[in-house]
This record gives C-alpha cells, sequence and structure tokens, in this order.
C-alpha cells in the first residue's frame, strides 16, 4: 500500500482488487444491503454526531463517533432513504475498515484506496460522492479532537 492504512481495511482492498468488474459491482451492492448494521444506537454514548445534507449527496447522511476507552474509534453512520447504493457500499466498507483504528490512523487515511476498491469505472462515474463518507469520517475525528481540548 502507498499509504498506511487500518488492517481491516487494507483486507478489503486485499478483496476487492482483483476482482472483475461484474464481481466488484456484485460484492458492492452486498456490502450496501449491510449498511444498516452501522447504524446508530440508543445504549451508545457518542462523542460527536455531525448530521447534514450537503450539495455533494442526495440525502442527509448522520457520522456518530463513539470514542473507546482505549482512545479507539467507532462510527455509526445514519443514511437517508435517497442515499445511493455505492455511498451505502462505501458506508459499510469504512465502518467496517476503520472500525478500532485511533484517530491518526483514520485521520492518515488517503482516498488512493477508493478504486482498488470499486474500480475506476465506478469512481469516474460516480467521482463526486465516492470519497464522501471518507471525508465526513475524518472530519467527525478532527472535530472531536477540537472538542477533546476544550
Amino acid at each position: 500500500m502507498p499509504n498506511q492504512i487500518p488492517k481491516a481495511l487494507h483486507d478489503l482492498v486485499d478483496l476487492f482488487e482483483p476482482l472483475t468488474e461484474a464481481e466488484r459491482r456484485e460484492n458492492l451492492i452486498t456490502y450496501a444491503e449491510t449498511a444498516d448494521r452501522y447504524a446508530p444506537n440508543k445504549q451508545t454514548l457518542y462523542a460527536l454526531v455531525d448530521e447534514r445534507k450537503d450539495a455533494e449527496c442526495s440525502d442527509r447522511v448522520g457520522i456518530y463517533l463513539h470514542l473507546q476507552t482505549d482512545g479507539r474509534i467507532r462510527f455509526a453512520v445514519a443514511l437517508g432513504p435517497k442515499i445511493q447504493t455505492l455511498t451505502r457500499a462505501m458506508t459499510a466498507i469504512l465502518c467496517r475498515g476503520l472500525n478500532d483504528s485511533n484517530a491518526e490512523e483514520i485521520l492518515a487515511v488517503t482516498p488512493d484506496f477508493v478504486s482498488r476498491i470499486i474500480g475506476s469505472e465506478l469512481v469516474r462515474q460516480r467521482s463526486r460522492t465516492v470519497y464522501y463518507v471518507l471525508k465526513r469520517m475524518q472530519e467527525a475525528v478532527k472535530k472531536a479532537q477540537l472538542k477533546a481540548l476544550d
């Protein structure tokens, strides 16, 4: 990997990278169907909640950041009903790949891994949205760090 990414995310890159475009799309649909597993729950106390609709996304997205006692981060994401399949898939992939990482690991992730997961064709077609959830998660980490300093 050209940059260091958390092992769980690296494992997902390794899973997707050798697949054909058709196999990638099939797997992305499967991951999109699992996005609800990462919805926020009432039992968790979130250090940061950032819910909004941005121009580059079709509906509201809520990023929920839970800071564990060991400093590791867990994300939950609330997706509005108009969120597209690819964004749902990337949400599930990012939650699975970034959960239990620390802030430095998450902030060090650069988006170059995305095309290795979804393929260059889908990146071209959906260039504005494929990086959206990663950007929002990294923003949440930065906000949580600033909040901790207060």
